[in-house]
């Protein structure tokens, strides 16, 4: 399929590389070609639109910007039955009584709508990409192959289920799917035998592969691990071989002087989850340190049953506002620090290195934010700003995903009707949670 995307705003996200006027090609779900065009010979004009034979669909951007997708860093899609569930409590208590038990009863067709309804929420907010932590990944790949999506599936294993056989059968398989791909990673060190990461740790060295894991969240966590281990979360893990090709934590909310030295050596990056965090009241990431080391931070929603909506222009903004009050620095991480997370560093760490800006020979998923909002005007050639202090979901006008336009002005265009993913997600909420 050829698709020709004129008369936009582009922001490439290529360091240095300003917002310019033109338009982008795209061919067999790969950009071909992105050229500038002076804003006279575009702004409403017709001429050369190519709305012939030349291409399979032609879309006119009318002035609204275009740029590469957000990447949701750090989720778990098919907890969308547990929205707005089990709210107000301790993450140990939200986590052991609440989630773990209503989890357990769900089964792998439960999975496959939840994992819909849960796609279609991330293409409203721009996300063209998830990193997803989850059980039965099966049934969440017929999902995202059905709607078009793009999904990076994370290990999960811990002692209450999971083997590293099945880690190493899942990294097989899912790398040689079509918009499917595969980390290595697990549960918790507070969830997971020093025998299973040990294992764990060895196949990583098998592979070379980095392996990404939840960490630091809580204070009580690192609290545990010391009682246990004498050592920190971060230190034992590594003690333990994990991160000796790198690696991600999500989180990494209490971090002690010498976690971060770990951090910086062992090429380790972090995803804050400044909602989730907030609302179980696991603390604040010190995501300023982090970059002020070079050590590179994405950005992630975690679940909807913590968070609990799937949002990156609310994360965008809590990340920079939350770094400002705890620094008492109006400066600390700027907008174009955030954008960088939120799109090149989440590609980053979920191993999508064909996905970060919009350049030829990248992947097309592409969103397109409407600029012709109240909340976007005046532009003051600071679109940048506008759209991690201003955006808010209203503003994306399309979501395109591998060259295929999935979000369009409020329809979805994944192979299914919104109206039966929200029957289905109602019926697996009411069975299982008898809400």
């Amino acid at each position: 399929m050829r698709t020709r995307i004129y008369n936009a705003k582009i922001l490439t996200m290529e360091k240095g590389r300003e917002i310019f006027e033109g338009e982008i090609e795209i061919e067999d779900g790969r950009i071909t070609a992105v050229k500038e065009v002076p804003a006279a010979g575009v702004q409403g004009s017709t001429a050369g639109s190519g709305n012939g034979s030349d291409w399979d669909e032609v879309i006119d951007a009318q002035g609204n910007l275009v740029m590469p997708g957000f990447k949701n860093a750090h989720t778990h899609s098919p907890m969308t039955f547990l929205r707005s569930y089990a709210d107000d409590m301790k993450l140990q208590e939200w986590l052991f009584d609440k989630v773990f038990p209503a989890e357990a009863k769900l089964t792998g067709d439960d999975i496959y709508w939840l994992t819909k309804l849960a796609v279609m929420e991330y293409l409203t907010s721009g996300i063209t990409a998830a990193f997803d932590m989850y059980k039965l990944k099966n049934y969440s790949a017929d999902a995202v192959k059905e709607t078009g999506f793009r999904m990076v599936f994370c290990g999960d294993i811990n002692d209450f289920g999971g083997t590293v056989e099945d880690v190493e059968n899942d990294y097989l398989h899912y790398n040689k799917e079509d918009r499917l791909s595969y980390r290595i990673g697990f549960h918790a060190e507070y969830t997971t035998s020093r025998e299973l990461m040990a294992e764990l740790a060895e196949l990583a060295d098998k592979y070379k592969e980095p392996v990404f894991v939840h960490c630091s969240e809580t204070r009580k966590e690192v609290e545990e691990c010391r009682e246990k281990t004498g050592m920190t979360p971060v230190a034992y893990m590594d003690s333990l071989g994990l991160f000796r090709h790198g690696g991600g934590l999500f989180h990494g909310v209490h971090m002690d002087e010498s976690d971060f030295d770990i951090l910086k050596k062992r090429g380790i990056c972090v995803v804050t989850n400044p909602a989730s965090n907030l609302k179980l009241a696991s603390g604040i990431a010190p995501v300023k340190k982090y970059l002020d080391m070079g050590i590179p931070v994405a950005i992630g929603t975690d679940g909807p049953a913590s968070n609990n909506c799937l949002d990156m222009f609310r994360e965008m903004f809590l990340v920079t506002g939350l770094q400002k009050a705890v620094c008492d620095d109006p400066e600390a991480v700027p907008a174009r620090d955030v954008l960088d997370m939120a799109v090149k560093n989440g590609a980053y760490a979920m191993g999508l290195d064909d996905c970060d800006t919009v350049a030829v020979g990248k992947r097309a998923d592409l969103i397109m934010i409407d600029l012709m909002q109240p909340n976007m005007q005046p532009l003051h050639n600071n679109i940048e700003k506008n759209i991690v202090y201003s955006a808010s979901k209203q503003n994306v006008k399309m979501t395109m995903v591998n060259g295929k336009v999935l979000y369009r002005d409020g329809e979805f265009e994944i192979n299914d009707t919104p109206e039966n993913v929200y029957r289905n997600a109602v019926r697996i909420s009411e069975r299982i949670l008898g809400m």
